[in-house]
């Protein structure tokens, strides 16, 4: 209004213009001025904060995740598993590039999309001036990245120490393709999860609900080890799993509170609710063993930090730090049950518990999202038009669609890398060899 009112008075009083140009003048102007306002400047503060969240979540993966991992298997396979969550990583990020992100991030063409567009195909128009928000739409590429990168890496875990390398690089290019790029454009890239408003700050589903799953599948596909329920598979290392675990810890604060995508306080409510969680967590899962089995035990304080932290993701930036607490506490037992109740009674060799604590927790924390984003909780409440009732339909609709998307996605996965590496898994006298030494060539257990 101020706008149109300048333009009055600046306007000579002999020009012979007509009141309708005048207004379409004044009318032009008025946009330019309310598009440059609008238009994204590049922050330096957000675009800092967002690359450092990079690094701490490219070293949660490698080599926190790979530590984490070598340490939970038997001396004659370290190295396999060291390989392959390198390996892995470094595929899909090589995939994120040609296709994966704009499959992600780019227009579906319809409301209800199931996966993107092809607008950045091979990174078109990703370039150093483009911004997304306050940051370079390059850094935004990189941090999205991180997540593709990771998500398919935490499956190694389901099928450790029996499948065949090749059918590990297969599997992972497959998977992505058809159950990650997928399931992240419909939660975080204007799909119909999207649209829909489910819960999910940072990954609960596309994540953690979506690994869990498929690592069920792949660990009924792959079968279980040789030996697997004699007692025999003890981790070989506590000392690397706990570093890796607390490498895990450090860039899941970065992995969550990066999602702000902004230095800002509610960024610093989202790391807080983080460390809040894992902390409880852990104590949590110790009490339990305390109570259980007489004595705590490392695993179970590092299985508890993460169990913790699978839950917070899709809760981070919905709940308030009692809240956070709250989720921590009660996730651990439920995971500690699905790990030493609900595996042996499935029956399936899930070798590092993905399922037990990435999918159970995954489902755990997204249903707690909900309860604990209740303003009388602590919470920051719904959105506007929602209600308790109608927001947790919502949040179990999409669990449901995960898990089943995941596990015929995951099924399909396994049957087409099954199909082109002739099987999954190595012979049985190489798997008495160890991995290290048969598909690699090296004895990491001499090292």
């Amino acid at each position: 209004m101020k706008l149109f009112q300048a333009l009055r008075w600046l306007a000579p009083a002999a020009l012979s213009v007509s009141p309708t140009a005048l207004w379409a003048e004044e009318a032009t102007a008025a946009a330019t001025a309310v598009a440059a306002v609008a238009a994204p400047v590049l922050s330096a503060g957000d675009t800092a904060f967002i690359f450092a969240c990079c690094i701490a979540v490219w070293l949660m993966t490698i080599p926190g995740l790979a530590l984490f991992y070598g340490g939970l298997a038997r001396t004659k396979n370290v190295l396999s598993i060291l390989m392959q969550v390198f390996t892995v990583s470094s595929l899909i990020t090589v995939l994120w590039a040609l296709y994966g992100y704009t499959l992600t991030f780019t227009d579906g063409g319809s409301a209800q999309s199931f996966i993107g567009g092809l607008d950045k195909l091979f990174m078109k128009g990703v370039g150093a001036d483009a911004l997304q928000g306050t940051i370079p739409e390059l850094l935004y590429f990189f941090f999205m990245l991180l997540f593709a990168a990771i998500t398919p890496t935490i499956i190694v875990g389901a099928f450790a120490e029996r499948i065949k390398f090749s059918a590990v690089l297969v599997f992972m290019a497959i998977w992505f393709t058809i159950n990650y790029v997928p399931m992240a454009h419909m939660g975080w890239g204007g799909g119909w999860v999207f649209k829909l408003g489910a819960q999910d700050f940072a990954g609960g589903n596309v994540v953690h609900v979506n690994v869990g799953i498929a690592a069920l599948v792949g660990a009924w596909m792959v079968g279980a080890r040789k030996g697997a329920g004699t007692g025999a598979m003890s981790p070989h290392n506590m000392t690397m799993t706990m570093t890796g675990g607390s490498m895990l810890w450090v860039g899941w604060l970065a992995f969550c509170g990066g999602c702000a995508l902004a230095a800002n306080g509610f960024a610093m409510l989202v790391v807080v609710n983080t460390m809040l969680a894992a902390a409880a967590g852990a104590m949590s899962w110790v009490l339990v063993e305390w109570l259980h089995r007489g004595r705590p035990s490392m695993l179970g304080a590092v299985s508890g930090a993460i169990a913790g932290l699978v839950a917070i993701t899709p809760a981070c930036g919905f709940v308030g730090p009692m809240g956070a607490l709250a989720i921590g506490v009660i996730v651990s037992p439920i995971c500690i049950w699905a790990v030493e109740k609900l595996k042996p009674m499935i029956g399936l060799d899930d070798s590092f518990d993905v399922f037990g604590v990435h999918g159970v927790g995954g489902i755990v924390g997204g249903i707690l999202t909900t309860i604990f984003a209740m303003p009388s909780l602590g919470g920051l409440g719904f959105a506007e038009g929602r209600d308790f009732g109608s927001q947790m339909q919502v949040q179990l609709m999409v669990i449901g669609f995960s898990v089943v998307y995941s596990a015929i996605s995951s099924w399909i996965a396994f049957k087409l890398t099954s199909i082109v590496c002739r099987g999954l898994r190595v012979d049985e006298d190489e798997e008495d060899e160890g991995l290290d030494l048969i598909s690699h060539g090296e004895p990491g257990y001499k090292y």
